[in-house]
C-alpha cells in the first residue's frame, strides 16, 4: 500500500512538473506585450489615408488586434480582428481612413492601437497616437504669375505655401517631374526644373503642378505659361562607307549580336536602338538629384569653339542617295582643336565617367535642383564619380569617341531626366528673367 502511494506520489509531481513546464516554456505565463508600430509617421489625416500598422509577439502570439480613432470623445472603430488560433508571431492592418463616412471635422484626434496575446495574463499594448485631421489641399502661392517658355527649352516654377509640402512635381503631359524644397527668401519654397516638349502647344501640351501635404491632400494647378515657337532645323548627314567601316566595327565589338552584320545594318541598330538604351541609362542616371542648386550664374560655353550642330536639329542620314535613318539632335555639338579642353560648364557634383554607347567617353555633373550637364566624345576623362567641380575646372579632353565623325564636344543639359536646349543656360538674360533663387 505504501508503495503504490508512493507511485501516486511521483506521478502527481510528474505531472505538476509537466504542468509547469508547459507554462513556463509554452509561452503561456509570459509577461511581454506585444509589439506595435505605424509603417509611416502619422501626424495628420487628410480626406483620406491609409495607414499601416505592423503587430509582433515572439512568444504566444496575438490573440486581438483593434484599432480606433477618437475625437470629441466618440471612438470610431476602424479595424477589430481577432485571431482565432495561436502562433500568430506577426500580422498588418492596412486601414483606409476616410473623414467624411467618419465624421470626422478638422481638428484634433486619436489614433488608439491595441493589441492582445495569447498568454494566461492576455497581455495588452496600447498605443495612442495624436493626430491632426486636415481636409483643406495645400494652396499653392506661384512666385510667378507669367511665365514664358521656348519649345524645347527649360520650365522653371517656384512656389510657396502655408501648408508642408511632402511631395510636389509637375506633369508635362503624362511625364512627371520631382519638385525641391528650398529657401527662397529665406523663407521655405519648393522649385521645379521641367523639359518643354519641342512640339510644345497651348493645345497638346498640359502642365500641371502638383502638391501633397502631410495629410495627404492633394492640390494640382494648371500652370500658367506663354509658350515661343521655335524652328528647328533639317540636317541632312552623309553616310560615307570610310566612316561606316571605321566606326561600326567599335560597336559591333561592344554587342556580340551584331556580329556577321553588315555596317549599314550595325548603323541603324545603334542609331535606333543603342540610341533608346543610352538615353535611359542616363535618365537612370539622372534619377537622383541634389537638392539645392551647386550652380551659380550663366553656364559656360567650350570656350573658341565653333558650333557645328544645333539642339534639335531633325537629322536624317543617307546613304547610296536613300535616307536611312533619322534622329533628333540632343545637344550642341562644339569643335576647336583636336583633344581641346573641356571645362565644367558650372560648379556641382561628377555623377558618371565613362563610356556610353553612341556618345562615347562622358562626363555628366549634377548641378543640384534636376539640373544635369553632359559631356560626350570625350578623348580623355580627368575627373571621377563623386567629386565636387568647380565651374571651369577641367574635366577632360575633346575627342571622336563613341557614334563621332570628328573631333568635337557634344554637350547637353538635362532638366527632370529630359534634354533642354543649353543656350538658354549660356544667356545671362534668360536666366535673370526666369530662374528665381
Amino acid at each position: 500500500m505504501k508503495k503504490f502511494s508512493l507511485h501516486i506520489k511521483i506521478v502527481a509531481a510528474f505531472l505538476v512538473i509537466a504542468a509547469v513546464g508547459w507554462l513556463l516554456f509554452g509561452s503561456y505565463v509570459e509577461l511581454g506585450k506585444p509589439g506595435i508600430k505605424f509603417a509611416q509617421d502619422v501626424t495628420a489625416v487628410g480626406r483620406q489615408k491609409t495607414l499601416e500598422i505592423n503587430f509582433s509577439d515572439s512568444q504566444s502570439g496575438l490573440s486581438h488586434l483593434k484599432v480606433e480613432i477618437v475625437q470629441d470623445n466618440k471612438d470610431r472603430v476602424l479595424a477589430d480582428r481577432i485571431i482565432p488560433s495561436k502562433g500568430k508571431k506577426q500580422d498588418i492592418l492596412s486601414i483606409t481612413v476616410n473623414t467624411a463616412d467618419l465624421k470626422l471635422h478638422d481638428g484634433p484626434a486619436t489614433i488608439k492601437v491595441s493589441a492582445t496575446d495569447y498568454s494566461l495574463f492576455r497581455n495588452q499594448n496600447i498605443l495612442f497616437q495624436s493626430i491632426r485631421i486636415d481636409t483643406i489641399p495645400p494652396q499653392i502661392n506661384l512666385l510667378k504669375t507669367v511665365n514664358y517658355i521656348n519649345q524645347g527649352g527649360t520650365g522653371y516654377i517656384a512656389y510657396q505655401s502655408p501648408e508642408k509640402i511632402t511631395d510636389t512635381g509637375v506633369y508635362v503631359n503624362d511625364y512627371f517631374v520631382p519638385g525641391y524644397s528650398t529657401l527662397i527668401d529665406n523663407k521655405v519654397s519648393y522649385v521645379i526644373c521641367f523639359a518643354v516638349p519641342m512640339d510644345a502647344d497651348k493645345t497638346k501640351t498640359k502642365i500641371i503642378i502638383f502638391a501633397r501635404d502631410d495629410a495627404g491632400n492633394v492640390t494640382n494647378l494648371s500652370f500658367p505659361y506663354v509658350i515661343k515657337t521655335k524652328k528647328f532645323r533639317r540636317d541632312k548627314m552623309n553616310l560615307s562607307e570610310s566612316f561606316l567601316q571605321q566606326k561600326m566595327p567599335e560597336f559591333q565589338a561592344m554587342i556580340p549580336s551584331l556580329q556577321g552584320k553588315t555596317s549599314l545594318e550595325v548603323f541603324t541598330h545603334i542609331n535606333s536602338q543603342t540610341r533608346n538604351e543610352n538615353f535611359l541609362t542616363i535618365q537612370n542616371i539622372c534619377k537622383k538629384s541634389t537638392p539645392k542648386a551647386l550652380w551659380e550664374g550663366t553656364f559656360l560655353r567650350m570656350g573658341n569653339a565653333a558650333t557645328m550642330a544645333l539642339y534639335g536639329d531633325n537629322r536624317y542620314y543617307v546613304y547610296d542617295r536613300k535616307t536611312v535613318a533619322t534622329s533628333v539632335h540632343n545637344g550642341i555639338d562644339l569643335a576647336s582643336n583636336a583633344q581641346a579642353p573641356i571645362e565644367a560648364s558650372n560648379s556641382g557634383i561628377v555623377v558618371f565617367t565613362g563610356a556610353l554607347g553612341i556618345y562615347g567617353n562622358t562626363v555628366i555633373i549634377d548641378h543640384g535642383l534636376g539640373l544635369f550637364s553632359l559631356y560626350a566624345h570625350l578623348s580623355v576623362i580627368n575627373t571621377s564619380p563623386g567629386k565636387n567641380v568647380m565651374k571651369g575646372e577641367k574635366i577632360g579632353n575633346s575627342g571622336m569617341s563613341g557614334l563621332a565623325g570628328g573631333d568635337h564636344l557634344h554637350f547637353s543639359i538635362l532638366a527632370g531626366g529630359q534634354f533642354v536646349n543649353p543656350t538658354e543656360w549660356w544667356d545671362p538674360h534668360w536666366i535673370k528673367n526666369n530662374i528665381i533663387r
